[in-house]
């Protein structure tokens, strides 16, 4: 073998097209491995005029040649490929010694490549495809051999998480934009690169992004395919990556998201994630990890140049481009031909797709007559309604692949209309497979039932119109298409040219599918995957429009669906459309209406708009009970769901005066304590009066509810379990801290077993815990256990979730008691200030959170701000929630140990006076709020004397507990 000059390394130059880059690098690195220099060199017949010039300059590089053969030669018209041919029988036979070449194709080797003698490498395990390499490469077998699992992964092998679709083996050209993106996505080195490709409709932005994940998947361990055009399903596709990266990915998606993002933000393996279809930035853009990582967005929109690093624009095929790809997709065609068509469709490569694929099965069409037709013809001869949404070109050549579907493949057609009243992102072909005998008109309905026919049709649709087929095994291993996907552009079109009969026809046999699709159980996490399918076809399919109550009753389930899973927009936007299109026809006291506007106004309350949710609220109430025939059910729903957003405002005495209501007349209609829902609504009411400050009530309650749902339900329901935490909530608020621990203890092992650890209510259930043993004075297991709750729920929520916020604020007083007051300062304050920015100042949860700052202040030595501080939220509690509320009187409990402190006794005095009686009245005199007042007041009786000597002990103090809803 030639070496290099200067006693340099032996060298091998590998030889490849850019669509085998994967296979390249790892080529290369077994010959590093064993000892040679290596030079990659990216050669591209398709961009190169087939010379021989052109394959002599290959070999000015020293030492061995070794050709990487993938199937480059299919994507030549057959006039350049024997020119290419005649100049590889001309080069070879006088350079045979040093050119070697191995194979990585499925396809025939033509002739002329056969002359190169090239060593198979694919379908090879990784050992016996390096030994291959090395054969061809000159190098003897070495001694010993580098580990297989470092460097580039062997090229066959997929990554240790994937989920793309099939490679297109009919992509064609695109070396310089698939080479732009690797680059950029190269040169970006550990921090990661978040790349858009933009461009009209049709322009071919999913098939490059699909042609980049399969052309560089060596370069990945995880490759993870959005499709991004609807949020919801977005969403969905994206938390089912969890379970691939180890994470439990039950309960709501948001956290689950966030665990997604935080993971691969962390991971040292490198990943791609592709947003396909994405729409506008802030639909999607929660989904993007923040560092390292790549990510890659296909969208219409070219504002997303503004939320990426780089961003590049796709312009139609070059001219060879075009003429090589229609050469693959109708081989019938001349090379003139195939330009003309080009020309035709100004080069768009969705639109050159159908077109080829036309006249490939339509093997009797004139192609320049055809070409013409497009140049010139206009829409109508074809019996087509000329449109101005879509160049002239596009109608003619679509109107002719339409007729000839009508024509010449009616079960083709009828199919297509179908297929055309759902989302074309992910054509839902195992819906209609499973779909009911009488869903589908009589013609459809054979079709489907027939497995061969099916196939067929679905076969017939893809050759003609383009569209993708996916494919998974079926019964007795025969192959089933599983998925089809349209391209929005067509999917438009289709819609256009029906007609109304046609569309009303199609669109009721759609939503019948639906319909019979719905799990009909939005609670079970088994199904939730199945409503994410469904959400994005129920617009195209007109089901927001329908008063047919079963197709109404779908819909309701899915704004369900997305209550369950978190997702509060867009139960939101959904349910608003509910009720926008539902409401003008079946009047505001209709049963799907009203259970529509319920459902809304319980999205606007979790997504804090809580002004909004009261006022539907309101409304829906007060036509109820103004009607005088409204079903009961509705009325008790009314009352229950505005109680709820009434608590949220922090206005818990018409909240408890709607719970007292509701529970009554559910008893009086549904039936006492033996029946769920009337449990379910007196648990609410029992909240209520823990707000109210009304504890003893409250936790009697509770216990009766606890009783009752034992009986009833079973010691291990989580509706049981939320009634035991109750209870020990509010033992632990009387004082009670040994009962509460002891139940608490036992309750949290139970919602560890029953639910996810992660749930929201095992959450609950673990900061009770901690709250208890606070109380209880093991410290240091309280800090271990609130500092686990509130990582999980700041990891998985944000640190502006109202869980997060709670635990927060009791997190920022476990601190000032453990002797940590910079930490529990700097938390205090943040956890006000985002409770006053979320609710205002007056809320009491705000007011609350602020009194604990003053309480820092006041350990602090700054008394003159803890003053103001703890006078300022005494004053604004006793207005939010009442003069004898236990939050008050904490409150007044830390204004007059600032006032003694301060010197002023006499006014500390009478301020503290006040609060023990009120405090004996609301608790009792055994509570701990009222012994503290009353230890306060005794200092402060005694004067300034006694108060200062006290004050370097520490007077008692009082901290404020945010109260779960």
């Amino acid at each position: 073998m030639t070496g290099r000059p200067g006693g340099e390394r032996p060298h091998v130059t590998v030889v490849f097209a850019g669509q085998s880059e994967s296979w390249a690098k790892w080529i290369e690195h077994q010959i590093r491995a064993a000892g040679r220099a290596t030079t990659l060199v990216r050669w591209n017949p398709l961009l190169r005029p087939p010379a021989t010039d052109a394959l002599t300059g290959l070999l000015e590089a020293p030492g061995r040649i070794l050709l990487l053969i993938d199937d480059w030669y299919e994507r030549l018209g057959a006039d350049r490929f024997e020119a290419w041919a005649a100049a590889l029988r001309e080069v070879l036979p006088a350079h045979r010694d040093r050119i070697a070449a191995v194979s990585i194709t499925a396809q025939p080797l033509p002739e002329a490549v056969i002359a190169l003698a090239p060593v198979e490498l694919r379908g090879l395990r990784p050992e016996a495809a390096r030994s291959r390499v090395l054969e061809c490469a000159g190098i003897a077998a070495p001694t010993t051999l580098v580990a297989l699992d470092r460097g580039p992964r062997f090229p066959d092998d997929l990554p240790e998480v994937w989920n793309a679709q099939r490679r297109n083996r009919r992509f064609t050209g695109r070396t310089r934009l698939l080479e732009q993106i690797h680059d950029t996505f190269a040169a970006a080195g550990p921090d990661g690169c978040s790349l858009a490709l933009h461009g009209p409709g049709g322009i071919g932005k999913t098939q490059l992004a699909l042609e980049y994940v399969h052309r560089f998947a060596g370069d990945y361990d995880i490759v993870w395919w959005v499709t991004a055009g609807s949020r919801v399903t977005a969403r969905e596709q994206f938390a089912a990556l969890a379970p691939q990266l180890g994470i439990e990915a039950s309960g709501q998606l948001e956290p689950v998201i966030g665990a997604v993002r935080r993971e691969l933000a962390g991971t040292a393996r490198p990943w791609l994630l592709v947003l396909d279809g994405a729409d506008a930035p802030e639909k999607v853009l929660d989904l993007i990890p923040e560092g390292r990582g790549h990510v890659l967005v296909t969208t219409l929109r070219a504002e997303w140049a503004a939320h990426t690093e780089a961003a590049v624009l796709v312009p139609p095929f070059r001219r060879s481009e075009s003429v090589a790809f229609v050469g693959r997709r109708a081989a019938r065609l001349t090379e003139s031909e195939a330009d003309g068509l080009a020309e035709a469709v100004e080069d768009m490569p969705l639109l050159l797709d159908q077109m080829a694929a036309w006249l490939d099965v339509t093997p009797t069409a004139d192609v320049p007559g055809y070409i013409k037709d497009i140049r010139r013809g206009k829409p109508d001869r074809f019996g087509i309604v000329e449109s101005r949404d879509y160049p002239e070109s596009f109608q003619v050549a679509w109107a002719k692949t339409l007729n000839t579907l009508r024509d010449g493949a009616a079960p083709a057609w009828q199919l297509l209309n179908l297929l055309a009243c759902f989302s074309p992102d992910v054509v839902p072909v195992r819906l209609l497979q499973t779909a009911r005998h009488g869903d589908l008109p009589r013609p459809l309905a054979e079709l489907v039932s027939e497995p061969s026919s099916w196939n067929t049709a679905l076969r017939r649709l893809s050759e003609i119109t383009s569209m993708r087929v996916e494919y998974e095994p079926g019964r007795m291993d025969i192959q089933r298409v599983s998925t089809l996907r349209m391209h929005r552009l067509f999917h438009r079109y289709v819609i256009g040219i029906q007609s109304p009969r046609d569309r009303e026809r199609y669109s009721e046999a759609a939503r019948k599918v639906l319909v019979t699709a719905d799990p009909r159980d939005p609670a079970s996490p088994a199904n939730w995957a199945r409503y994410a399918e469904l959400i994005p076809h129920l617009k195209p399919s007109g089901a927001l429009e329908s008063e047919d109550d079963d197709v109404r009753d779908l819909v309701l389930n899915c704004i369900d669906y997305l209550r369950m899973r978190g997702e509060y927009r867009a139960g939101s936007w959904l349910s608003h459309q509910a009720v926008e299109h539902w409401r003008p026809v079946s009047g505001p006291t209709h049963r799907s209406v009203l259970v529509a506007l319920h459902q809304q106004a319980n999205m606007l309350r979790r997504l804090g708009h809580y002004s909004e949710a009261e006022a539907v609220g309101r409304d829906t109430l007060e036509r109820l009970t103004a009607t005088g025939d409204a079903r009961p059910i509705e009325v008790i729903r009314a009352r229950d769901g505005l109680g709820g957003t009434l608590m949220a405002l922090g206005r818990y005495d018409e909240a408890r005066d709607l719970f007292e209501a509701a529970a009554e007349r559910a008893a009086a209609e549904l039936g006492g304590e033996d029946i769920p829902r009337t449990l379910t609504i007196r648990s609410n009411l029992a909240v209520a009066l823990g707000l109210q400050g009304r504890y003893t009530d409250a936790l009697a309650l509770h216990r009766r509810i606890l009783e009752a749902r034992v009986e009833l339900l079973g010691g291990k329901n989580p509706l049981t379990l939320y009634s035991a935490l109750r209870t020990a909530w509010t033992l632990r608020l009387l004082g009670n801290y040994t009962e509460a621990m002891d139940i608490q203890g036992h309750n949290s092992r139970l919602h560890s077993q029953v639910l996810d650890r992660n749930h929201g209510q095992t959450l609950h259930a673990e900061h009770n815990l901690a709250l208890c043993a606070r109380r209880t004075g093991d410290l240091q297991f309280a800090l271990a256990m609130m500092r686990k709750v509130r990582e999980k729920l700041l990891s998985r929520r944000g640190s502006q979730d109202p869980d997060a916020l709670m635990v927060s604020c009791d997190y920022a007083m476990l601190l000032r008691q453990l002797g940590r007051p910079d930490e529990a300062r700097e938390l205090a304050e943040t956890t006000a200030a985002l409770y006053e920015a979320q609710l205002g100042d007056s809320h009491p949860y705000a007011i609350g959170a602020r009194a604990n700052v003053g309480l820092l202040l006041r350990d602090a030595g700054e008394l003159r701000a803890a003053l103001a501080v703890t006078l300022r939220t005494r004053g604004r509690m006793a207005r939010a929630v009442g003069p004898d509320h236990p939050w008050t009187l904490g409150c007044a409990l830390n204004a007059a140990a600032v006032l003694a402190l301060s010197g002023d006794t006499e006014a500390a005095a009478e301020l503290g006076r006040d609060a023990a009686e009120r405090s004996a009245r609301t608790l009792g005199d055994s509570h701990g709020l009222t012994r503290d007042l009353r230890a306060g007041l005794a200092l402060d009786r005694a004067g300034p004397s006694k108060t200062s000597e006290t004050s370097e002990r520490g007077r008692l103090y009082w901290d404020f507990e945010p109260q779960p809803i």
